[in-house]
């Protein structure tokens, strides 16, 4: 009996223990499984710090518990700068019903161990970089949301989603999907409200059964290549607020059903196919906030209802075919923030009451037909931050109050007939970068106050009737890069000032009556590249200055210039930008030159004159050089030591010193001799003449460059040339060292450079004519290129490719050459010291932004090819101001006739056009805007050899839709 009672007694102790104390089995499982899990990840910011074996799981950043079984229910870790791959130990979890990783950077294939979670509600792993395909999670019936979008997943978006029938979230967008169709088992998914499949390689039609998803809120099936109409059943889905189908391939018209969606919020179908008019119906939507359609085919009229919207933000109809006045009210009611009304045929008064609510950033209105006046009703709209409304047919004066907005960033008035003066309160709108006033009736001076616009990047006010003097606080917009006042009625000096621009890259003051000398500073602006005072009344000579810039485009004519012609900017510039200055004249003749109007320096009465102008500046120099020979005597008793280290130190500067690349028999003092009739051309970097060795008959190009940058020069190309050996590439055979003297030794290329041969009439010049040598050099400077960013290691970025700095030997091959602004890549990552790159080739994010990338190169070949296919030059005055030929061949890919256009006619015959094209869309790939959209060079090698001229004869051009579908644009 006594032993019953102790063991009752027994027994009862050790329950009492397993309640104080209970099992910890299953707790230490999981905590094992965690740290293991910890373990496969890389946690940079350590903010796992807390998973260890001293914590319960419990206690873990991040993990949530069921508090009566202390199991993990919730891995939450959003943003948390993880890597590394997920390890499958956490399937031991069984009871997690939330797995939430979004935003890190994790990698790997998702471990099909997922699938094991049964009572999981939410699998979150987006914004990571998973790989590989989906693995089959249809057995989790628990699960509420699903989002794996933006990831790198592949495959098919797979059927079997559609019996995960409790989700009320799916996002699978922003994957590798290539190719797939959206199954149409999609529609089975009842209770859900948000779904994206946004960016995720779409094709087909949308399947009817997306819009049986009546409880569906938020409907995003954008960027992809979704084809085919938008159904009439898109009425179904009652519940939805959003709906984004931009940028597919989808046609037909708007059906009038949409406007059934009273709960519609934002609608997005820009960038699409679709066309005809808008249903008057959509007007009476009240709900509608968000309304965009650029980049259609649509006409008509907007109804009328939108001017009675009291929820509407944003409003952008872009790129279109519409008509008609806008409603008289629109805006008034709405709390309207941006409007897009540009590139239609609108006409009409122009709106005045977009503004009404005071909460207006964005008024872009470019290239309609509006007409009358702006109204006074803008002036006060403080919120303004872009006002763009140039090319309609707008006129009056601009209210004072317009020019003093506070926030305004561009103000783009160009191409309207206003009139008035430019009010001094400009000086109040501190935030301005971009100023366009180009052709207007604009008058008045150019006001001071401009000098405060310590932002301002861009400044157009070229044909108008302004007048009186440029003010001098010019000198004042340290970020100015553009500054057009051509075709005005200027007086008075250039300002001196102007050299404090020192961003400045084009500099236009043509066409009005300034007066005076070229002021020497001009030589200051390191970064400009296009220069043109021509017709004006400037007098005096050329600064030499000028010489050593590195300009591009030049025109001094019709001035009253006198004196010599710098011999650098006569190569750039030619004739026709110093004719119309009988005053002027040139040491001797390029030896290319023939029948020139100029006439060459000689011992005259203008030279003898100038000589007298000097006497007395002879007479002081005469008298320094007497009191420097009475020193120089004094000092003739220094020690012979000194003089003969000074001896040995002159004679060893006289002596070559020489680098060699290529095993090529060269005389040192045989290159030192250059003689000018040999010369060939004269760059940014100095002068090239022509050497034939008399040792082997071999002729060379030898560069002389000038003194300043020469040694920078001459280190990057010996750096970079001294080690490629391509046969794109030109040949770097030796360097010479003297003193002072820099010399380069490169292959010599007897056909010249591109450019050249594209645009000048040179006799018995076939690669201007033959497009099959125009093909030979797009393919072979794209893999010279090509060689560069992905086969030279460190791969080097050239930041200066244009048609003139790709040479072509006996054979027409093309070799890429100067490569004196190089750099290797990982040197671009510090930043550039100094601005680089050709007006015309240079890559639009350069304009904001000094971080060069291959993407810049990729950009400037993209132009090159745009000059081999159109024969026209990457500048012209037939584009338009401030456009280059990107822009031109743009504008001209809407019809096929000026598709046609573009191409040169001096090559495109019937059996050649078909090629011609497959070029150009490779060039329109290589000149996009964004950076990360332009192919790489490696691409663009393959595309051009996949586009190697037919053999067969071929006049059928089919190829109009493809070029202009808004995938290859």
């Amino acid at each position: 009996m006594a032993n019953t009672s102790n063991f009752i007694h027994l027994f009862n102790f050790i329950a009492i223990l397993s309640l104080i104390f209970p099992p910890c089995k299953s707790q230490t499982t999981e905590t094992q499984a965690l740290l293991q899990f910890k373990d496969h990840l890389i946690d940079s910011s350590n903010t796992l710090a807390s998973w260890n074996n001293t914590n319960t799981p419990c206690n873990f950043h991040g993990i949530t518990c069921d508090p009566p079984s202390s199991k993990v229910t919730e891995i939450s870790l959003d943003d948390n700068l993880l890597s590394g791959e997920i390890f499958p130990s956490i399937s031991i979890l069984h009871s997690l019903q939330v797995l939430s990783l979004p935003s890190n950077s994790i990698s790997g294939k998702l471990p099909p161990e997922v699938t094991e979670f049964t009572h999981l509600r939410v699998l979150n792993l987006s914004g990571n970089e998973l790989v590989g395909p989906i693995p089959d999670f249809s057995g989790l019936r628990s699960l509420r949301v699903l989002d794996l979008s933006a990831n790198f997943f592949t495959g098919r978006i797979p059927g079997w989603i559609g019996n995960l029938t409790g989700l009320n979230s799916l996002g699978l967008g922003e994957n590798l999907f290539a190719g797939s169709m959206i199954p149409k088992s999609v529609g089975s998914l009842k209770n859900l409200t948000w779904l994206y499949l946004g960016g995720a390689h779409l094709v087909g039609e949308i399947p009817e059964s997306v819009y049986e998803m009546e409880a569906l809120e938020t409907l995003d099936l954008s960027r992809n290549k979704l084809s085919g109409n938008i159904s009439r059943s898109i009425s179904k889905l009652k519940n939805v607020y959003k709906i984004e189908l931009f940028s597919n391939n989808l046609t037909g018209r708007i059906p009038e059903e949409l406007a059934n969606l009273t709960n519609l919020q934002e609608i997005d179908i820009s960038a699409n196919n679709l066309f005809g008019e808008l249903p008057k119906r959509i007007g009476d939507m009240v709900n509608l906030a968000v309304f965009q359609l650029y980049d259609n085919n649509f006409s008509g009229e907007i109804p009328v209802g939108f001017g009675d919207m009291e929820n509407l933000r944003g409003f952008s109809v872009y790129r279109n075919r519409f008509t008609g006045s806008i409603p008289e009210n629109f805006g008034r009611f709405s709390p309207l923030e941006s409007i897009d009304l540009s590139e239609n045929q609108f006409s009409g008064f122009f709106p005045k009451y977009l503004c009404e609510k005071q909460k207006l950033k964005l008024l872009l209105a470019l290239q309609n037909n509006f007409t009358g006046n702006v109204s006074e009703s803008y002036a006060s709209c403080k919120s303004l931050e872009r006002l763009r409304i140039s090319r309609n047919l707008l006129s009056g004066k601009i209210p004072n109050g317009v020019w003093s907005l506070p926030n305004a960033k561009i103000i783009d008035l160009g191409f309207n007939n206003f009139s008035g003066e430019v009010s001094s309160q400009i000086g109040n709108s501190t935030n301005l970068t971009e100023v366009v006033l180009m052709n207007n009736k604009f008058s008045g001076k150019v006001p001071s106050e401009i000098g405060k616009l310590a932002s301002l990047e861009k400044l157009y006010l070229s044909n108008n009737n302004f007048s009186g003097e440029i003010p001098h606080e010019v000198g004042l917009l340290k970020q100015l890069s553009t500054l057009h006042l051509e075709e005005n009625s200027l007086t008075g000096l250039i300002p001196k000032e102007l050299g404090q621009c020192s961003r400045l890259v084009d500099l236009n003051l043509a066409l009005n009556s300034l007066s005076g000398n070229i002021p020497s500073s001009v030589s200051l602006m390191s970064s400009l590249n296009s220069l043109n005072l021509s017709r004006n009344k400037l007098t005096g000579s050329i600064p030499d200055n000028l010489d050593k810039m590195k300009l591009s485009s030049i025109d001094f004519s019709d001035n009253l210039l006198s004196g010599g012609i710098p011999f650098g900017i006569l190569v750039i510039g030619g004739e026709k930008a110093f004719a119309g200055n009988k005053g002027l004249c040139v040491e001797k003749m390029p030896s290319s030159t023939v029948n020139s109007v100029l006439k060459v320096c000689g011992n005259d009465r203008a030279r003898r004159r100038a000589f007298f102008g000097y006497k007395y500046i002879l007479l002081l120099v005469i008298a320094v050089i007497f009191l420097a020979a009475v020193l120089i005597c004094r000092r003739m008793r220094i020690r012979k030591a000194k003089k003969m280290l000074k001896r040995q130190k002159e004679a060893s500067q006289k002596k070559w010193k020489q680098a060699s690349f290529h095993k090529v028999d060269i005389d040192a003092d045989e290159i030192g001799n250059l003689d000018e009739d040999n010369l060939i051309g004269h760059g940014g970097t100095g002068k090239v003449y022509r050497v034939a060795l008399k040792k082997n008959g071999m002729v060379v190009a030898v560069k002389q460059l000038e003194n300043g940058d020469g040694m920078r020069i001459l280190v990057a190309e010996m750096e970079i040339l001294g080690k490629i050996r391509h046969r794109n590439i030109l040949k770097l055979y030796a360097c010479f060292l003297k003193g002072g003297t820099n010399l380069l030794v490169f292959e010599y290329m007897p056909n010249g450079n591109l450019f050249e041969a594209l645009h000048r009439n040179v006799k018995d010049e076939k690669v201007a004519w033959d497009w099959n040598q125009r093909y030979k050099i797009a393919l072979g400077g794209a893999k010279g290129i090509c060689y560069l960013h992905h086969d030279c290691c460190p791969s080097v970025i050239h930041r200066d490719i244009k048609s003139s700095n790709i040479l072509l030997d006996q054979e027409y091959e093309a070799k890429i050459a100067d490569f004196g602004v190089a750099r290797f890549a990982e040197q671009t990552q510090t930043g550039l010291s100094f601005f680089a790159g050709t007006h015309g080739y240079i890559a639009p994010e350069l304009a904001y932004s000094t971080e060069v990338t291959d993407k810049s190169d990729v950009y400037s070949f993209g132009v090159v090819l745009l000059e081999l296919v159109s024969g026209r030059k990457a500048v012209e005055e037939e584009y338009g101001e401030a456009k280059d030929i990107v822009f031109w061949v743009l504008s001209n890919l809407h019809e096929r006739e000026s598709v046609l256009n573009i191409l040169d006619a001096r090559v495109a015959s019937a059996h050649c056009v078909e090629d011609m094209i497959k070029v150009l869309k490779i060039a329109i790939k290589c000149t996009n805007k964004l950076p990360t959209l332009r192919p790489t060079m490696r691409d663009v090698v393959k595309m051009l050899v996949a586009s190697e001229p037919s053999k067969k004869k071929n006049k059928r051009h089919g190829f109009e839709k493809d070029l202009m579908s808004k995938d290859t644009i």
